[in-house]
C-alpha cells in the first residue's frame, strides 16, 4: 500500500518565516537571495520556483528528498536563528507558501514562495543598518551582503535598503530592525523616519571617506612615502 500525505487546502496561502543572505548582482542592477544552508548554491528571487539541489529531475518537494523552500511556521524560532555566529549578517525573511507544500512539526518545503518583507538587522558595530554592503564573499556572478550603518559603509560596493528593495521587485519591503541594548529600545527615535534620509546618511557617509582620503593625499611628504 502506497503512503499518500494529507491534503490541504487553505483558505489563503500559509506564511512562513526563514533567514537568508541578501545578494546582488555583480552589475548591481539585480537583488535577490540565497539560504543559509542547503540551498545556498541556489540564489532566489522575489517570487522564485524550487528546484532540487541535488540535480534530481523530481519537482520540488519530494517526499523523498529535502528540496524545496524550508520556512517555519513561528518568526521567534526563525529570529533565533540569527543568534549564531555564522549567522549574523542574514536577514529575516517574511515569506508567502505558494504551490505544493509538505508541512512539519515546525514548517514547510515549498514547491514555489514569495518573500514578501526583509527585516535587516544591525551593523556588525551595532549602530542600526541604513545600507546593505558587500560583505566580502559572494556566488559566481552575485555579491553577498550584509548590515551596514552609515559610518561602516565606506567605499564598499552597497545599496540603501529601499534601493535593494527596488532592485528586487515584486513588491518587497526592506525594513531595518531596532537595536535594542540592555531591554530599552535604542533605534525607537528612528522608526518612521523617510527613506531618503537613510539614502542621504550614505551618501554622506561616502563622501566623508573621500574626503578623508584626499586629505591624506594631499599632506605634505605623502606623494614622497608613497614613491619609495
Amino acid at each position: 500500500m502506497r503512503f499518500r500525505l494529507p491534503e490541504e487546502r487553505p483558505a489563503e496561502p500559509p506564511t512562513g518565516y526563514k533567514i537568508a543572505y541578501p545578494m546582488l548582482s555583480h552589475d548591481g542592477t539585480r537583488a535577490g537571495f540565497t539560504g543559509v544552508s542547503l540551498g545556498g548554491a541556489l540564489p532566489y528571487g522575489v517570487v522564485a520556483d524550487a528546484a532540487c539541489v541535488y540535480g534530481l529531475r523530481h519537482r520540488a518537494p519530494h517526499r523523498r528528498c529535502d528540496c524545496g523552500f524550508h520556512s517555519v511556521h513561528d518568526r521567534a524560532a526563525a529570529e533565533a536563528l540569527l543568534c549564531t555566529a555564522e549567522h549574523r549578517a542574514a536577514v529575516l525573511l517574511e515569506v508567502t507558501v505558494l504551490g505544493a507544500y509538505i508541512r512539519f512539526e515546525r514548517g514547510f518545503r515549498s514547491a514555489r514562495q514569495r518573500v514578501r518583507t526583509a527585516t535587516v538587522g544591525p551593523c556588525a558595530c551595532g549602530a542600526p543598518a541604513v545600507a546593505l554592503a558587500d560583505a566580502g564573499w559572494g556566488r559566481p556572478g552575485r555579491r553577498a551582503l550584509a548590515p551596514s550603518c552609515a559610518a561602516c559603509v565606506r567605499a564598499r560596493t552597497s545599496v540603501s535598503l529601499a534601493s535593494f528593495a527596488r532592485l528586487a521587485g515584486d513588491g518587497l519591503r526592506v525594513l531595518a530592525a531596532p537595536v535594542v541594548r540592555g531591554g530599552a529600545d535604542a533605534s525607537a527615535d528612528s522608526l518612521g523616519v523617510p527613506e531618503l534620509t537613510a539614502e542621504a546618511a550614505l551618501l554622506q557617509a561616502r563622501l566623508d571617506w573621500f574626503q578623508t582620503q584626499l586629505a591624506r593625499l594631499g599632506e605634505p611628504g605623502a606623494g614622497e612615502e608613497g614613491g619609495r
